[in-house]
């Protein structure tokens, strides 16, 4: 476990109502209350969450130890009804011995080697898209990249794209999501379950659906002859033919809260950090004009494979510092126990420990001129070594996001076989992040489709 040589000096942040707290201030907007924080209070800064205690660093040395003693000293924090729905007790939600068990069966389901069997099917998904545009055309560029990655996630989860069940499990996924985003930023998150909202019912209707489905698919295989598992490669398989150092397998129920977990991680984050990038490549041609070279120089032309991926390193780059300015997942924490920690000074029990990618990523003094696109921050032979955890868009300690490798390879996969194809050029116009459970664009990026020469 890590020891802080940072001293913790928690101060008072912001006065909040009665009963409510910050809670209002932080549900309007939660980026600038937290930036906020950090701004005018400083790296350790006290506030209330409704009725919940928290403290929000801003420090990467505190926010370093936070993440390495998740597991020994915080517990869980119970995000509310509707992400509990969707994820049930999964890898994210496990702790304790029960957590050390899932991630063991998890694990090697997406480790760099078994992340290379699915480069292919992420360039061939890739291919199929860029094969329906057309120069001169307008799309809504999240909505394309969710149906790219959409594909990728459910042929390498399930080995097919479900064909027309696609459609209907894409939309109640999409549902779940919105839900759940919601609930974060309002007072539905301390609601108990057998409160009953609109907004429930449709995510209810929505889990049904992606449960049905999943459930059918978990059937067919356990059905299936006795080494039918050997001759698939897709992470379902993969999770089936688990076994735990007892020779235990995940149940079918553990199997399909694996499995979901695996579909909205690997879907959303990576289409919405795709839409970002755009939108930045967009507004830096030289940036684009710099991957385009790399893109022409080091594939001439052939789609990209999990060969080149070292080798684009420019585009890489890029990836890394679309993830700095906009991280999809915006927001950690951990719930204080007996015992815990930081910087040398106790953290009272029960305590809601935050600490958030957007105001860390964003912070001056880890990264000069830090509202600026710079992906050279993270040239190799660079002048500037980043702190770490001053960059952390896939967490980090034990507890860092077991598809962390599949989302970076595949980022790198789909921008290289689009970009190689087509500029998407989007109006020279602000745009706002909108929070959720992800940090996506408050508005459609519409762009008009460029075919290279």
């Amino acid at each position: 476990m890590t020891t802080c040589s940072v001293p913790l000096n928690p101060v008072p942040g912001p006065r909040g109502l009665p009963l409510l707290g910050n809670l209002p201030e932080f549900g309007r907007d939660p980026l600038a209350f937290l930036t906020k924080l950090r701004d005018e209070f400083g790296d350790a800064v006290r506030w209330s969450l409704g009725p919940r205690q928290s403290l929000f660093l801003s420090h990467p040395a505190h926010i370093t130890e936070l993440l390495a003693a998740r597991e020994q000293m915080y517990d869980i924090l119970e995000i509310g009804w509707a992400f509990k729905r969707v994820v049930g007790q999964s890898v994210i939600m496990s702790k304790g011995d029960d957590w050390r068990r899932k991630r063991s069966l998890v694990q090697p389901t997406v480790r760099p080697r078994q992340v290379k069997t699915y480069a292919t099917t992420m360039v061939d998904c890739a291919r199929r898209a860029a094969d329906r545009w057309r120069d001169g055309d307008r799309i809504d560029v999240h909505r394309e990249m969710a149906l790219i990655t959409q594909r990728v996630v459910l042929r390498s989860l399930f080995g097919n794209d479900l064909g027309d069940r696609t459609g209907a499990l894409a939309e109640a996924m999409n549902v779940a999501e919105h839900v759940i985003g919601a609930e974060l930023r309002s007072m539905t998150l301390f609601m108990p379950g057998w409160v009953t909202t609109p907004a429930r019912r449709r995510l209810r209707a929505a889990v049904a659906t992606i449960d049905g489905e999943v459930h059918r698919l978990i059937r067919a295989r356990l059905r299936g002859p006795a080494d039918a598992e050997e001759d698939r490669d897709d992470l379902l398989s993969r999770l089936l033919a688990a076994r735990d150092e007892d020779g235990r397998p995940l149940s079918p129920r553990e199997v399909r809260d694996e499995a979901v977990t695996l579909w909205a991680a690997g879907h959303e984050t990576t289409s919405t950090a795709l839409t970002w990038m755009w939108h930045l490549l967009s507004a830096y041609p030289s940036v684009r004009d710099r991957l385009e070279a790399e893109l022409d120089r080091v594939l001439g032309g052939r789609p990209p494979t999990i060969d080149d991926h070292d080798r684009l390193t420019w585009t890489q780059q890029v990836v890394k510092e679309s993830l700095r300015l906009y991280p999809p997942a915006w927001l950690l924490a951990g719930v204080a126990r007996d015992g815990a920690t930081l910087g040398g000074t106790r953290v009272p029990a029960r305590t809601i420990v935050w600490c958030s990618q957007w105001t860390t990523h964003r912070d001056p003094r880890w990264f000069p001129h830090p509202a600026a696109f710079r992906p050279e921050r993270w040239d190799a032979d660079g002048p500037d070594a980043v702190t770490d955890h001053a960059w952390y868009p896939f967490g980090g300690g034990q507890r860092t996001c077991l598809g962390a490798r599949f989302a970076q390879v595949e980022a790198v996969l789909l921008l290289a076989t689009l970009a190689q194809r087509f500029h998407l050029d989007l109006p020279a116009t602000e745009v706002t992040p909108r929070v959720g459970l992800l940090l996506q664009p408050a508005t459609p990026l519409v762009a008009t489709l460029r075919a290279r020469r």
